[in-house]
C-alpha cells in the first residue's frame, strides 16, 4: 500500500511540474551539451567571407611557338636540298617558330579575408619579441581543370580538355608594396614565412575544427581530384613578418595554383657553344591578388584591409581599373 501511495505521488509531481521531471530525468543519463560558440566544421562559413578563384586554363598556355636558337647558331645547317623535299622541311628551317604543346593544369583558390595577429616571436638572442603578423588563411582544391594540344591533319592546332590527377601545390605566396614615392614605386616584398608561434593562435581563430598547414607541410599534401560537390581541398595559412606598417597599396602574387610557364630567348644570350638552354628566361603563371588599406601606421587594422584596386590607383597594380585579381607570368 505504501508502495502504491508513493508512486501516485511521484506521478502527480510529474504532472505538476513536468519540466522539471524531464531536465531530472536527462540529467541523471547524460551531460548537457553545450551548443553556444560551437565552431563551423572546415569549409562552413557565413556567405562572402571565403572569396573562391576559379581554375584558368587558356590556350596561351597550352600552345606556344619559340626559335630554338641553340639549333639556329649553327649556320652550317643551312642548306638547299634536292627535289625530294623542302627547304622548310629541313632542321634548320624547323627551328624558326617551332610549336610547343604542353600539358597544363590548374587549382582552385580560395581565402578569407586577410588578417592580422600579434604573437611573441623568438629572437636569435633567445628573447622574445612581440610583433604583428600579417597572415591568409586560404584553401586550395584541384577540380580536375587541365588542357591539352594536339596538331590536326590540317596543319591547325587544337587545345581539348584534360582531366588532372594528383598534384602537389608547392605555395609560394609574395606580398608586394604597390606604393609610390615620389613617382616612384617602393619596392617592397615579402616572402611567406613560418612563424610557429602564430600557426595554433591563427589555427584556433580561424579553423578550429579543421587541419591548418603551414608552406612546408601543405606541400606535402597530394590534392586528388575532387568531383561534384565536394569542397574538401587542403587548407594553408600565409604569414608576413616585418611589413612596412606604412604600406597602403599591394598585391599578394600566389605561385605553384598553375603548371603553366612561359619564355624567351632576349637575341644575343644564346651564342654558339654555349650550354642548352643559355641566357633562357622563365616566368610563371601565378595569380595576383590586389589589396589597399586606407589607414595609417599607426593602430594597424585588418579591418581596414580591401579587396581590389584602391579608387583611381589602378595603375599602381598595373591592372585596370576596379579589378580585384588576375593571371599573369612573372
Amino acid at each position: 500500500m505504501l508502495s502504491d501511495r508513493l508512486s501516485r505521488s511521484l506521478a502527480l509531481m510529474c504532472a505538476l511540474a513536468p519540466l522539471a521531471c524531464g531536465v531530472a530525468a536527462v540529467s541523471a543519463q547524460e551531460p548537457a551539451q553545450v551548443t553556444a560558440n560551437v565552431a563551423p566544421a572546415p569549409g562552413e562559413f557565413a556567405p562572402g567571407v571565403l572569396t573562391t578563384i576559379p581554375p584558368s586554363v587558356d590556350r596561351a598556355d597550352v600552345i606556344s611557338t619559340h626559335d630554338i636558337p641553340e639549333i639556329l647558331s649553327e649556320t652550317s645547317l643551312q642548306w638547299e636540298p634536292a627535289s625530294t623535299t623542302t627547304k622548310s622541311r629541313t632542321l634548320f628551317e624547323m627551328a624558326k617558330d617551332a610549336v610547343f604543346i604542353n600539358d597544363v593544369w590548374c587549382l582552385e583558390f580560395a581565402f578569407k579575408p586577410l588578417r592580422m595577429i600579434e604573437v611573441d616571436v623568438p629572437q636569435p638572442s633567445g628573447r622574445v619579441q612581440r610583433k604583428q603578423i600579417w597572415y591568409m588563411v586560404y584553401r586550395v582544391r584541384n577540380t580536375g581543370a587541365g588542357l591539352t594540344g594536339k596538331a590536326n591533319p590540317d596543319g591547325n592546332f587544337e587545345t581539348v580538355a584534360k582531366s588532372t590527377d594528383e598534384i602537389r601545390f608547392i605555395p609560394e605566396l609574395v606580398l608586394t608594396s604597390n606604393d609610390r614615392s615620389g613617382g616612384q614605386r617602393v619596392r617592397k616584398a615579402y616572402l611567406d614565412r613560418i612563424v610557429p608561434t602564430a600557426l595554433g593562435p591563427i589555427q584556433q581563430r580561424e579553423l578550429p575544427r579543421g587541419t591548418l598547414y603551414n608552406s612546408v607541410d601543405l606541400a606535402q599534401q597530394l590534392l586528388k581530384v575532387e568531383a561534384g560537390r565536394t569542397q574538401e581541398g587542403a587548407w594553408g595559412v600565409a604569414m608576413w613578418e616585418d611589413v612596412d606598417p606604412q604600406i597602403d597599396f599591394f598585391s599578394i602574387y600566389v605561385r605553384g595554383l598553375s603548371n603553366g610557364l612561359a619564355w624567351t630567348d632576349p637575341k644575343g644570350a644564346f651564342k654558339k657553344g654555349d650550354a642548352p638552354g643559355t641566357g633562357r628566361k622563365f616566368t610563371y603563371k601565378t595569380l595576383q591578388l590586389n589589396f589597399w588599406r586606407p589607414g595609417d601606421d599607426i593602430g594597424q587594422n585588418e579591418r581596414e584591409v580591401r579587396f581590389g584596386t584602391a579608387p583611381q590607383r589602378a595603375d599602381f597594380y598595373d591592372s585596370g581599373e576596379g579589378v580585384a585579381y588576375r593571371w599573369v607570368y612573372r
